[in-house]
């Protein structure tokens, strides 16, 4: 049975001007989005200026970075950091937490290590110096006599996760969870693992929220949607693990082929491996109605979702889109 929408959240890019990402946020909101999260990637701008842009631009959405990683920015400063943004929105912010990507770690020469615990740390620590303690941490990572100088409030943080550690741990000691799934049988696999989590949960640390963080293309042209869904897809299939491709009966060799094509660079050849089959899996793609019935799907697991890139062709238009979707999917 399906549960009721409570969040709809859409998922920017920063590929394109701080600016030009603030106005897609300023569309959102008029659009009904109740979140907006932007994406931290080395090679696109800075998520944290785009941040600051957005809330300049917005009044009332709920925003944060998704998902950053307590690797290439220390802890400490990455909770510094998030304790600036919530004072610049007057306290909007939603921590977006995630272990990264190996293999792009790799390319910055930082080792990826132990990220479950590397997670979990981050979380406890940038809670207590939001709390205004001393901290003196020696674990995955070192912090001796850390504080924040002014008054930081406090950040609800929502871990990115899709392997059944992550998850778990999430639902222990999070407050939310992104959960990087766009397909009803990986969501299905997912919460169970979330319930694991939840068993261990203290009381104390009050409700938790299950979300969806799925990919999202959506037209007026159904085809034109599932088009530009190939480059998101080719690049979860090249790293989805062996478990998952089985799940969804996608051949592992063409898989692969994909993730060498990525590799070599070759990425009008990755795209173009793409099959129906991945873009079902991986993506929510398709006219409004097609989108419209997948999230109704997936509303059996989650209590809210995050529309995440490529969002479709044209971003305004999908944006308009997705907020007369989601209206309808909350509709009683």
């Amino acid at each position: 049975m399906s549960r009721s929408l409570r969040t709809a959240g859409v998922e920017l890019t920063p590929d394109v001007p701080a600016d030009s990402v603030g106005s897609l946020a300023a569309t959102a909101e008029r659009s009904g989005f109740d979140r907006v999260f932007v994406s931290a990637h080395y090679n696109n701008r800075d998520p944290f200026v785009a941040l600051s842009r957005v809330a300049a631009a917005t009044e009332s959405i709920r925003l944060g970075p998704g998902i950053v990683n307590p690797y290439e920015t220390h802890p400490v400063a990455l909770a510094s950091r998030i304790a600036t943004l919530a004072e610049r929105s007057g306290g909007r912010t939603l921590f977006g937490l995630g272990a990264g990507d190996a293999s792009t770690l790799a390319d910055l020469g930082i080792k990826h290590d132990r990220p479950l615990r590397r997670v979990l740390e981050t979380i406890r620590v940038a809670r207590a110096l939001w709390d205004g303690e001393r901290v003196d941490h020696d674990g995955t990572f070192r912090a001796v006599d850390a504080t924040l100088d002014y008054d930081a409030g406090s950040t609800p943080i929502y871990v990115g996760a899709q392997g059944p550690d992550m998850l778990r741990m999430a639902a222990t000691y999070a407050d939310g969870v992104l959960v990087n799934a766009a397909h009803p049988d990986d969501l299905a696999a997912a919460v169970d693992r979330i319930d694991l989590g939840l068993a261990d949960r203290s009381p104390e640390r009050g409700s938790f929220d299950t979300v969806a963080f799925a990919s999202v293309s959506i037209a007026d042209d159904a085809a034109e949607a599932r088009r530009a869904a190939r480059p998101p897809v080719a690049f979860v299939t090249a790293g989805a693990p062996r478990a998952i491709l089985d799940r969804h009966g996608i051949d592992p060799d063409r898989a692969a082929a994909i993730g060498d094509a990525l590799g070599r660079g070759a990425f009008d050849d990755a795209f173009e491996t793409v099959s129906p089959a991945m873009i079902d899996a991986f993506c929510i793609a398709g006219d409004p109605a097609d989108v419209e019935t997948r999230l109704r799907n997936i509303l059996e697991y989650v209590d809210g979702v995050v529309a995440a890139a490529p969002l479709g062709p044209d971003r305004a238009s999908a944006i308009d889109h997705l907020g007369d979707v989601f209206e309808r999917v909350r509709a009683p």
